[in-house]
C-alpha cells in the first residue's frame, strides 16, 4: 500500500472517531435538559399543591374572622387573597415563565401543566356567569379596577392581580404593555412613557355585587389607570375615554359595534340605570370637579388672561387710522384713473407750519417752533423692551406652550374635518361662479425685490440686447478711466456669443443652503460686481437706465398677465440723505409707474459695515439719513417734489438682512442710537424699534394732512431667535417669511389671533433656511393663520416668466392644495397688500372690508362662502371645550346637537370675559 492510500485510510478513520464523539456528546447533553425538564416540572406542580392549601388556610381564617365579626368578605377580602395570591404566583410561577412586554395585556397561563385549570378560577368573588347575567343586556362590556394601598390595581372580579404602575412604559405593538413586565425590561426603539393625561379608566367586567360606595371611595383620589385595549369587528382598538370630557366619553361607551354610532336602547337604558347614574357618572364628576375643576380651570383662566395681556399690548404699538380708507375716500373709480392718467404730475402744495426734531433717536413732531408739546407721543423704548421681554415670559411658560400647542392642533383637525364634510360643497359653488377660476382671480406678489424681478433668462436676453444694441455707451468708471459696454465685456474676455443661462450663473443652487453671503453673491451676473452696478443698480453713471427699462418690461409682463400685481421692495442704505432724492427722481424720470405694482423702502441692516468703513459715527446717523427727508418732504412737499409724486407708490417699510447672524438681546435700558458708537451691529429688535417709531409719528403727521400712510412690513422668522417674532408682533402690520413661528406655538397662536399677514416665499426657503417638504406653510394654511405665497427673489428662485403663478403651482402640488385653497391664499394676498382701496374694491367686492362671509363676494374672490363661514366661526378659537359639561343629558342627545364648536364670538367673549367689542370691518 502506497502513502498517499495511507494517509487516506488515516483521515478517514480520524473523522469515524471524530463524529462518533460527537454522537455520544449530543446525546448526554440531550438527556441532562430532559432531565432538568421534568424536574423543573415536578417542581412546579409540587408549589401548584402548596398553593392550594395556603388558599384553604385564608379562607378558614376569613371565615372564622366573619363569625367574630372582625372582618368581611367583598373589596377588602379579596385584596387580601389576590395580594397572597400574586405573591405565589410572582415567587414561584413567574420566576420562570416572563412573557414580552409587547404581548397584550393579559398574564400569562399555561393550560398544558394544569388539566383542572385550577389558577382560572376568581377566588373570593362571583363566578363569570353570574356577572354576565347581572349586567343589563345592550351595555358594552365594562371593567372597573381599582388600586390599593400599595399603588397596584386590584380587580374585583378578574382573575389576577394587576401589579404595573401608573407610569408603565408602553410600545408601539402594545399600548397596554404587560401587567407583570417591569418597566424597565422594554428595550423597543418606539418605547416612551405613557402621558398620565392620556390613561385612561377601562370598566370592564363590573361585579354587580361589589360594593360600588366602597369602589367610588378607593377612585376618589384616583386620576389614572392602565388601559387594556379592546378590539372591535373592523380590527381597530377601541378604547373608552373617561375623566376628560363626557361627550366623548360617553360616546365611546355607547357604541356597541365599533362603527362610531350611538344605541338607541342602551342610550335609553343608560339614562334610566340606577347603577350607572350613581356609580359611573358619579365617579367620573367627581374625579372631574377635583382634579379639573379646580387645577385646570384655574391654570386656564391664567392662560387666558396672560393671552389677553399679549393682544392688548398689541393694540397699544401697531399703528392704526384713525378714518379707515372705506370711510373717507369719496372719489368714484373714474376720476381716479383721470388722476392716475399722469402721476408725476406736480402741484405745489403750501407748507404747514409744523415743526419737528429728532431726539433719542425719534422725531418728535410740534404743531409750530413756539410750541414745546409733542403732537404725536410715541411709547419709549423702555417701554417697548419691557414690554417684549415681559411678552417673551409669557411665551416661555409651559403651561400656555402647552395650552396653545393644543388649539393649534384642535384648529388644524377641525379643518380636516370641514373638508371630508364641506369639501364637495366649495367644489360645486366655485364651479357655479361664472367666469371665475384660479387663474382669473387677482393674485398680489406681497414679497419680491426689485433688484431680482426678472427671471434669468429675462436678464440674460436684456444683457445680450444691450451688448448688441449700445455697445460704445459708456457705463462704468472702473480703474481710474471710464469704460464702455463692450470694454466691460472684453476686459473679462466674454463676448456676446459666448453668453448663455449657466454662464450668467444667477441661480441659487445647493451651495447656498445656510449660506446668506454665497447667496448674496448670485445678484452678480457672471460673478462680477461691476455687471450688478451697470445692470441692477439706479445709482451708477448712466443713472440707472439699464435698471430703469428691465423694470419696464417685467411691470409690461404684469399688466399683459392683467390678475398679476406685485409689491417690490427697493433700497434706501441709510448712508446719506441725499439717497431719496435720487431714488425719486430716478423714478420720475424713467416714468416708473404701473397700477399693478407698489413700492415697499427696505433698509438693510448694515450700520456694522458703514462703521467700519467709517460712513457713519453711530447709529443715529442712519436713523437721520432715512428719516429726516421723509418728515421735510411731508411738512413740505415743495422742499421735495419728486419725492413727494414718489411717496404716492410707497405703502411699506422693511428692514432685511441675514436674520441668522448671532445677536444680543436687548435689555430693558438700553444706550441711545447717539451713544451706539461701536462697531456691533444693534438687534433687530433694536432696529425694528427706532424704524417703528419714527414711521408711527410719520404716518401720524401725514394722515393729518390728508397724505397716504406707510406700514411697518419687515422681513421676519427667517432664522434667528425667536424674539425677533416677538418684536415684530408688537410692532408691524404684516412680515415676510415667518417660518421660525413653527418653533413657538404661542408666537405662532398669537398671530393667528391677531391674524397678521405672513407673506410666505417657500421656495426661496428651500434654497437657503428650510427644506421644501419641512416648510409650515400647509400647517399654517390649515390653522387658519393669515398666509399668501410670495416669489421673494425670481432672478434667483424661478426658471419661468410668471414666478408667482410657479409658487402656486408647486405648492399645489406638493401640498394638494385645492382650487378653492389656492383662491383662499389669493384672496389673503390682496388683503396683506398695500393697494389703494378702489383697487381692491374692485378685485374682491363692493363690501370686501365687512367682516366675515358678508365681505365676501365670490363672483370676485371664487372662494365659496362655506369656507369664509368656517374661518370666521374658528378665528380667535381658545379653549372652546366647555369642561362643565357634565350632565347625564348629554347622553341622550347626539353629537351634532350637541354645541362643542363655539364660534369665534363666543371665544373671543370667553377669552375677554365678555367684554370684548367686536370689529364690523376689517382691519385697513
Amino acid at each position: 500500500m502506497d502513502s498517499s492510500s495511507s494517509s487516506s485510510l488515516h483521515l478517514a478513520m480520524a473523522a469515524l472517531v471524530g463524529a462518533s464523539l460527537m454522537a455520544i456528546s449530543a446525546f448526554y447533553f440531550h438527556k441532562r435538559s430532559v432531565d432538568q425538564v421534568l424536574q423543573r416540572l415536578i417542581e412546579i406542580r409540587r408549589n401548584r399543591f402548596v398553593i392550594d392549601e395556603e388558599e384553604e388556610e385564608v379562607e378558614e381564617v376569613v371565615e372564622e374572622e366573619e363569625r367574630n365579626g372582625e372582618g368581611g368578605s367583598g373589596s377588602d377580602g379579596e385584596m387580601v387573597i389576590n395580594r397572597s395570591l400574586s405573591r405565589s404566583l410572582d415567587e414561584n410561577v413567574l420566576r420562570s415563565f416572563r412573557s414580552s412586554s409587547s404581548l397584550p395585556n393579559v398574564a400569562p397561563r399555561n393550560d398544558w401543566l394544569d388539566e383542572d385549570h385550577k389558577l382560572d378560577q376568581p377566588i373570593g368573588c362571583a363566578s363569570s356567569l353570574d356577572k354576565l347575567n347581572l349586567i343589563p343586556s345592550g351595555l358594552p362590556p365594562l371593567r372597573l379596577e381599582q388600586r390599593d394601598a400599595k399603588d397596584r390595581f386590584v380587580n374585583h372580579s378578574g382573575m389576577y392581580t394587576r401589579v404595573a404602575s401608573v407610569g408603565r412604559l408602553v410600545t408601539p405593538r402594545s399600548p397596554g404593555g404587560n401587567a407583570f413586565d417591569d418597566a424597565g425590561d422594554s428595550d423597543d426603539d418606539g418605547t416612551e412613557l405613557t402621558n398620565v393625561e392620556d390613561m385612561l379608566f377601562d370598566y370592564g367586567h363590573i361585579d354587580s355585587t361589589t360594593d360600588f360606595t366602597n369602589a367610588h371611595d378607593v377612585n376618589a383620589n384616583s386620576q389614572n389607570t392602565c388601559t387594556v385595549p379592546k378590539i372591535g369587528e373592523d380590527g381597530k382598538c377601541i378604547q373608552d375615554e373617561t375623566c376628560r370630557t363626557t361627550v366623548s366619553e360617553a360616546k365611546a361607551s355607547l357604541d356597541l359595534h365599533g362603527d362610531g354610532k350611538v344605541d338607541t336602547p342602551s342610550v335609553h337604558m343608560v339614562g334610566t340605570d340606577p347603577n350607572f347614574a350613581n356609580t359611573v357618572l358619579p365617579l367620573r364628576t367627581t374625579l372631574h370637579e377635583h382634579v379639573s375643576s379646580e387645577s385646570t380651570s384655574t391654570e386656564e383662566e391664567e392662560v387666558r388672561k396672560m393671552i389677553r395681556e399679549c393682544l392688548d399690548l398689541r393694540k397699544i404699538y401697531v399703528y392704526r387710522e384713525l378714518v379707515s380708507p372705506w370711510k373717507k375716500e369719496t372719489v368714484v373709480e373714474s376720476s381716479a384713473s383721470d388722476k392716475n392718467s399722469d402721476p408725476f404730475h406736480f402741484e405745489p402744495v403750501e407748507a404747514s407750519a409744523h415743526n419737528f426734531k429728532m431726539e433719542d433717536g425719534v422725531v418728535r413732531v410740534y404743531a409750530s417752533e413756539n410750541h414745546a408739546v409733542d403732537l404725536f407721543p410715541v411709547a419709549s423704548s423702555t417701554r417697548f423692551f419691557t414690554d417684549m421681554h415681559h411678552l417673551l415670559k409669557i411665551m416661555s411658560l409651559g403651561n400656555v406652550r402647552s395650552a396653545c400647542h393644543h388649539r393649534l392642533r384642535f384648529l388644524e383637525e377641525k379643518f380636516r374635518l370641514h373638508l371630508l364634510v364641506n369639501a364637495d360643497g366649495e367644489f360645486l359653488a366655485q364651479k357655479g361662479a361664472p367666469h371665475r377660476d384660479f387663474y382669473n382671480i387677482r393674485k398680489v406678489d406681497t414679497h419680491v425685490h426689485h433688484s431680482a424681478c426678472m427671471n434669468q433668462k429675462h436678464l440674460l436676453r436684456f444683457i445680450k440686447s444691450k451688448l448688441r444694441k449700445e455697445p460704445d455707451e459708456v457705463v462704468i468708471f472702473r480703474d481710474g478711466k471710464y469704460m464702455t459696454l463692450k470694454e466691460v465685456f472684453e476686459s473679462l474676455e466674454l463676448s456676446g456669443h459666448d453668453l448663455n443661462v449657466d454662464l450668467l450663473d444667477v441661480h441659487a443652487d445647493k451651495s447656498t443652503f445656510h449660506r446668506f453671503d454665497k447667496f448674496n453673491l448670485k445678484y452678480n451676473p457672471f460673478g462680477q460686481s461691476r455687471l450688478r452696478e451697470i445692470f441692477l443698480k439706479q445709482d451708477n453713471l448712466i443713472q440707472g437706465r439699464f435698471l430703469a427699462e428691465v423694470t419696464k418690461q417685467v411691470l409690461a409682463d404684469l399688466e399683459a398677465s392683467k390678475y398679476q400685481m406685485a409689491e417690490y421692495r427697493i433700497s434706501i442704505y441709510g448712508r446719506k440723505q441725499s439717497e431719496w432724492d435720487q431714488l425719486a427722481s430716478w423714478f420720475v424720470n424713467n416714468a416708473i409707474y404701473s397700477e399693478t405694482a407698489v413700492w415697499l423702502i427696505q433698509l438693510p441692516r448694515l450700520y456694522n459695515v458703514y462703521k467700519k468703513l467709517g460712513i457713519v459715527t453711530s447709529f443715529q446717523n442712519i436713523l437721520d439719513n432715512v428719516f429726516i427727508p421723509l418728515f421735510e418732504v411731508t411738512v413740505d412737499p415743495n422742499s421735495h417734489p419728486h419725492l413727494h409724486m414718489f411717496l404716492m407708490q410707497v405703502v411699506g417699510f422693511d428692514i432685511v438682512d441675514d436674520e441668522s447672524k448671532p445677536e444680543r438681546r436687548p435689555t430693558k435700558h438700553m444706550p441711545t442710537p447717539a451713544e451706539w458708537t461701536n462697531e456691533f451691529n444693534p438687534a433687530f429688535s433694536y432696529y425694528s424699534y427706532y424704524c417703528y417709531a419714527n414711521l408711527y409719528t410719520l404716518n401720524k403727521l401725514r394722515e393729518s394732512k390728508g397724505m397716504p400712510t406707510i406700514k411697518f412690513r419687515p422681513h421676519c422668522g427667517e432664522a434667528g431667535d425667536i424674539d425677533h417674532l416677538a418684536a415684530a408682533f408688537l410692532l408691524c402690520h404684516n412680515i415676510s417669511h415667518g417660518i421660525n413661528l413653527r418653533k413657538s406655538p404661542v408666537m405662532q397662536y398669537l398671530y393667528y389671533l391677531a391674524q397678521i399677514g405672513l407673506a410666505m416665499s417657500p421656495l426661496s426657503n428651500n434654497s437657503l433656511f428650510l427644506d421644501y417638504h419641512r416648510n409650515p406653510f400647509p400647517m399654517f394654511f390649515q390653522r387658519g393663520l393669515n398666509v399668501s405665497l410670495s416669489s421673494d427673489d425670481p432672478l434667483q428662485i424661478h426658471l419661468t416668466k410668471e414666478a408667482l403663478v410657479e409658487e402656486y403651482s408647486v405648492a399645489a402640488k406638493v401640498w394638494k392644495l385645492s382650487a378653492c385653497d389656492l383662491c383662499e391664499i389669493a384672496r389673503n394676498s390682496v388683503y396683506q397688500s398695500g393697494f389703494s382701496h378702489l383697487a381692491k374694491l374692485h378685485w374682491l367686492g363692493d363690501k370686501y372690508f365687512v367682516s366675515g362671509p358678508g365681505g365676501n363676494d365670490i363672483h370676485k374672490t371664487n372662494v365659496p362662502l362655506l369656507r369664509i363661514e368656517f374661518r370666521h366661526e374658528a378665528s380667535y378659537m381658545i379653549f372652546n371645550i366647555n369642561h362643565k359639561m357634565q350632565s347625564a343629558r348629554c347622553l341622550l342627545f347626539p353629537a351634532n346637537e350637541l354645541d362643542i364648536l363655539q364660534t369665534w364670538k363666543e371665544e373671543m367673549e370667553y377669552v375677554y370675559s365678555k367684554n370684548y367689542s367686536f370689529p364690523e370691518e376689517v382691519d385697513p
